[in-house]
């Protein structure tokens, strides 16, 4: 298949290699293909001589011209002679023009061809200089011509001004050849690859290539202007180094569970930023060269038509090249797209494995597509198929992103991904790939788990199977007697205890034939898999029972060969009990490996809090989980998308996700239930016609808020009650929303709609929103739909921002043709913004693909958003409010154990609540978790982005103390202090500045963090004054405040430096010692006077002296000071 090529583009198929050169400065000419040796001066001496002897006498034979030289004259006609070629180049290095000697010997009329032909590392055989002529009159003679090869520019001069890319090439050959005309010389246009090949004599050289920095630069004989002279000049002799760059990504490094629904991984490659590299990529658009190998467990075969497992999609958001589907019946479908614009598939004919880790290795080689599976870490058994087309496929995998497992456009395979490498620019046979499984003991955990639960699964069957059948053989099971005649009569109905397994099974498997004997018989017909996920549903909820009891935590031993039995069953509530249980040793020894398996079936089973467990690991890379934000969003968006439906589903253990915090005592009060005081008031004030508790009570009930039990139909009630007799437009929205959807009452589309217009009316954004909804879903009246929203948009409603994008998005905006994706894109931001949750889930999709200009991508920000998300379920909100209730009742065995369970989710709320009963129970954190419970969750929730600032001074202060296996560290508590000040806590000001006090340094960067001016504020003195002023101003304290007394403190001690350093010291100072120093004269004068002997002299009075030399030593001191520093203050506290 021919390919282009243009300029120094390389041919997509390689041309076989020259043999390797001759020695010396001259190549021997290659034998013709009849063999023999060439004819010429140095293969018959004699003949040599003779012929020099007779070129002496008669000159005139041969013709001269500018570019040849007769050598040897024309010989008998009877004489035979052979074609031969062969030439000399003057220069050995490859220059812009290289002068070449080419000498040559043609029997017939002939073609002479010349060409010079580069190589590189990524292209082969690009011809850059052609030349032939024919040579039709002085035949047998051998002739010489000189010829001026020209290179191009690029490959003998260094980069400059106007030559920006220079190549480096590797090798330059030289060829030339001779072929003999036929049919009237005609020859001159034939091709130069049928030249070659008809060949009479051939020969070729190499030339010495030039690295391009010890090229010479390019005179160009022009001038620069003086400013780009400038320019060049600078980095003129600067040698850029090449990135070191590979063309293998690792599209996956660790174990992904992919649960067959419509969320997956999305990977977007970038450009190469090595000039090779990404000239080849581009080179081989419209002839794909690629290799892609990957680690696949499978649980079931496609259950639709097609399931993802590596697909790429452009940014017209169609599939593209590669596309790689699993169908339902086990096969591979694989999908191209061709460069003319359309697709074409195939279906492999081999099946893929179930229940076994094998490698899938996809090879591209332009029209030829590989396929090979290779079963078992050790990559024993294999299939291979080879597949070859005859269309030009289009490939281009930077225009777009790859996407594993599922998506909105196809769901994911069942099953869990391995390690997933993508060579771009190589195809690869599978000895020549290396891609090992690298969590191998964690591969071989899920085999043995899914074994497992195969016995675990065809028990339970058989017994359900026996069971529903009603034919329970009486004589198998318990005695007949009178007494068990009237249990069978009046008790809980009979179960079976003989079934026919084998001993060794039962011995295996004791705790699940326990919980079988002990539980009902299932009544009604039921499918096998809806009877498996039944009796792991009530085996869980008989050891959540046991683990609710006021010593629940010391049951979990006990019940942990149930959660296990239950998980089998697939019931994978039970998977993220038993995760949580492994991960942080609650009452088991901990087991990272373990927990690591139950999260991750956990997350295969679509089991919410376990894909969070997983989208957080991930996300912060903790617990020997790695970094990956594209993995986690991968989680993370799997929950997001359910929390709206969710939210709208009134089944389910689920509350409203509220922010309670057990240290803020007011919240607490509020909590209530429906025989509390609070509840009790609030239903009393609505039934005497108070619409604010009527909205209230209704929203407490339809939601489960504020610790009362999810009840719809009661608040539907007081929806109803309080939208017709109190006329509040919101109590009249909220009900027209109700009958509209029919949530808990029968649908009434013509009352809901009166109702929502005397809303509108009253200027409710939230009804005018909903009038737009009313004529979009019901009425198609796109323009009438499309005013209300601009109206209510205009009013500040999100909602309305969300549905103007989607009318865009859809391409059905009134006056607009055609779909618009940016104004789209910047409506969904809008609504996000506003809190709006299906916005903020566009937003993150569009922040993880980066197919939008207005949303670069962004891994991170949608991690970010999508957890958001997330964090709002309503079965996270259900073990959360638990938990609460647990601790208020004083039940601390369970509180602890559902905080523990949703602070492993990633949720701020539950990971500070959780520390803060680990600080009031410290005896029972020791006791049965195996983490440091203070320092875990304190740490994981200052690395969350709502965190509150109480958690970053109790970092701080365990920086700053130490604790336990942590050793003090003043730059992290410094960090932790600056942040809390940030967030507007006064004590993180006051943290600050007793740190200073005590000799502490400030680094810059906390301080410019702070926005304080250190140019400003150089001194430690300056630094102090405006922390404490910062402190006092955020103080809540309307009286007298730590902060306000420290603040007065300093400024005393300021006015005290300073009357120590002034002039009236000195003149006190001075004038005592005048006084001294003139009554001790005066003493010696009287004496004298006198006489008399003299008496002993008495000393000064003590406290005199003693005061001026004080004085004198503390004027001394603080002249020698700069500033006045406390060392005995109390330490920083939280």
């Amino acid at each position: 298949m021919q390919r282009r090529g243009t300029g120094l583009w390389w041919p997509r198929q390689q041309q076989q290699q020259p043999p390797p050169p001759a020695v010396g400065p001259r190549a021997a000419a290659m034998a013709p293909p009849s063999g023999g040796v060439p004819p010429g001066l140095g293969g018959r001496p004699a003949c040599a001589l003779l012929l020099l002897c007779y070129l002496n006498f008669v000159p005139s034979l041969g013709r001269q011209t500018s570019l040849t030289t007769s050598v040897v004259p024309k010989a008998e006609q009877g004489a035979t002679y052979k074609d031969f070629i062969y030439f000399t180049v003057l220069e050995g290095n490859v220059r812009n023009v290289s002068e070449v000697s080419v000498e040559y010997l043609c029997s017939q009329p002939c073609v002479v061809s010349l060409e010079a032909v580069v190589s590189s590392e990524f292209r082969s055989s690009i011809p850059v200089y052609k030349k032939r002529w024919k040579n039709e009159k002085h035949l047998h003679t051998s002739r010489t011509q000189r010829v001026q090869v020209r290179f191009p520019s690029i490959m003998v001069y260094r980069d400059d001004y106007f030559i920006r890319h220079s190549i480096s090439v590797s090798t330059v050959v030289l060829r030339a050849w001779i072929s003999h005309q036929r049919g009237g010389g005609g020859d001159a246009s034939v091709k130069w690859e049928e030249n070659l090949l008809h060949a009479v004599a051939k020969n070729y050289t190499l030339l010495k290539t030039v690295p391009p920095f010890e090229r010479p630069f390019k005179d160009h004989r022009v001038c620069l202007e003086w400013n780009m002279d400038y320019i060049w000049n600078l980095w003129a002799n600067k040698i850029p180094q090449c990135p070191l760059e590979d063309d293998v990504v690792a599209l996956l490094g660790y174990l992904y569970a992919s649960s067959g629904e419509n969320t997956g991984i999305v990977k977007k490659l970038p450009r190469f930023q090595n000039r090779e590299l990404e000239a080849a990529r581009h080179q081989r658009m419209d002839y794909p060269v690629f290799t892609v190998s990957m680690w696949l467990y499978l649980l079931h075969y496609c259950k639709a038509n097609l399931c993802g497992i590596l697909y790429f999609v452009d940014s017209n958001e169609m599939y593209g090249t590669p596309s790689v589907f699993l169908t339902e019946d086990g096969h591979l479908h694989i999908q191209m797209h061709l460069v003319k614009g359309e697709d074409l598939a195939v279906k492999t004919k081999f099946t893929l494995p179930l229940r076994e880790w094998f490698r899938l290795d996809i090879s591209f080689n332009g029209g030829q597509i590989v396929v090979t599976t290779s079963i078992g870490p050790e990559l024993t058994g294999y299939h291979n198929q080879t597949i070859s087309f005859r269309e030009d496929f289009h490939y281009n995998d930077t225009a777009g992103y790859f996407i594993i497992g599922g998506s909105r456009y196809v769901a994911g395979i069942e099953g869990f991904f391995g390690p997933l490498k993508y060579y771009r620019l190589h195809s690869l046979q599978p000895a020549q790939i290396f891609n090992p499984l690298l969590e191998k003991q964690l591969a071989e955990q899920i085999k043995l788990y899914y074994e497992r639960c195969a016995e675990v699964q065809e028990i339970v069957s058989v017994y359900t199977s026996a069971a529903q059948s009603g034919g329970d053989r009486e004589e198998a099971c318990d005695l007949h007697n009178s007494y068990l005649d009237l249990r069978r009569r009046y008790g809980r109905p009979s179960t079976c205890r003989a079934f026919p397994w084998e001993k060794g099974l039962k011995d295996k498997h004791p705790s699940l034939f326990q919980a079988l004997l002990e539980m009902d018989l299932l009544a009604g017909p039921r499918s096998q898999s809806e009877s498996v996920l039944e009796i792991g549903r009530r085996i869980f909820e008989k050891a959540v029972k046991r683990l609710s009891s006021s010593d629940g935590l010391h049951q979990i031993s006990s019940v942990t060969p149930f959660l296990m039995d239950s998980s089998c069953c697939g019931y994978h509530k039970a998977s993220y009990y038993l995760a949580v249980f492994y991960e942080t040793g609650l009452s088991v020894p901990r087991d990272q490996l373990q927990g690591m398996l139950y999260s991750l079936v956990g997350g295969q089973g679509s089991e919410r809090l376990s894909a969070m467990n997983l989208g957080y690991k991930h996300y912060q890379g903790i617990d020997s989980y790695p970094l990956d934000w594209e993995l986690s969003y991968a989680y993370y968006s799997n929950i997001a998308t359910k929390t709206p439906l969710d939210q709208h589903t009134l089944q389910g253990d689920q509350a409203y996700v509220e922010t309670i915090r057990l240290k803020d005592d007011e919240i607490l009060k509020v909590q209530t239930k429906e025989d509390g005081d609070v509840f009790m008031w609030l239903k009393h004030e609505a039934s005497r016609g108070n619409a604010a508790a009527q909205q209230r009570l209704a929203q407490m009930l339809f939601w489960g808020q504020q610790g009362v039990t999810k009840n719809p139909e009661a608040a539907i009630e007081w929806y109803a009650k309080g939208a017709l007799e109190t006329e509040d437009p919101a109590l009249i929205y909220d009900y027209a929303i109700v009958l509209f959807k029919g949530q808990g009452v029968k649908k009434n589309r013509r009352l809901a709609l009166e109702l929502m217009k005397k809303a509108a009316f009253k200027g409710l954004h939230q009804a005018v929103n909903g009038l737009g909804w009313y004529y979009h879903k019901f009425k198609k009246n796109y323009a009438k739909a499309a005013k209300y929203w601009l109206k209510a948009e205009e009013m500040g409603n999100p909602d309305a921002s969300y549905n103007l994008g989607v009318l865009y998005l859809d391409g059905i905006f009134p006056g607009v043709s055609g779909r618009n994706l940016t104004l789209a894109g910047e409506y969904f931001h809008k609504a996000a913004q506003g809190g709006h949750i299906e916005g903020t889930l566009w937003c993150s999709l569009y922040y993880i693909t980066g197919n939008l200009d207005t949303f670069p991508r962004d891994p991170e920000k949608a991690v970010v958003w999508a957890k958001h998300v997330a964090e709002k379920n309503g079965y996270l909100g259900h073990v959360i409010r638990k938990g609460l209730n647990a601790y208020l009742e004083g039940s601390w065995h369970e509180a602890l154990l559902y905080y523990v369970l949703a602070a492993e989710t990633g949720i701020e709320v539950s990971q500070t609540n959780l520390a803060h009963i680990c600080e009031e129970r410290p005896d029972l954190a020791r006791r049965y978790l195996g983490v440091n419970c203070v320092w875990r969750y304190y740490n994981f929730s200052v690395f969350q982005i709502d965190a509150p600032s109480f958690a970053y001074l109790k970092m701080g202060d365990l920086y700053y103390y130490g604790h336990q296996n942590q050793s003090q560290d003043l730059e992290l508590s410094v960090q932790m202090y600056a942040q809390a000040a940030l967030e507007g806590d006064s004590q993180g000001f006051f943290n600050l500045a007793l740190l200073i006090e005590e000799g502490a340094i400030i680094p810059h960067h906390i301080l410019d963090f702070l926005e304080i001016d250190p140019s400003l504020h150089s001194s430690n003195i300056s630094i102090l004054r405006e922390l404490y002023e910062r402190c006092w101003s955020h103080s809540s304290e309307e009286s007298f405040s730590p902060c306000s007394l420290a603040w007065g403190y300093l400024h005393l001690r300021l006015i005290w430096g300073a009357v120590l350093h002034s002039a009236l010291i000195y003149f006190l100072g001075t004038f005592l010692l005048s006084v001294v120093i003139a009554g001790t004269v005066q003493h010696f004068r009287d004496v004298s006077a006198s006489g008399s002997p003299p008496a002993p002299a008495r000393a000064p009075p003590g406290p005199t002296s003693s005061t001026a030399t004080s004085a004198v030593s503390s004027a001394a001191d603080a002249s020698d000071q700069d500033q006045s520093t406390v060392t005995n203050n109390p330490e920083p506290r939280g």
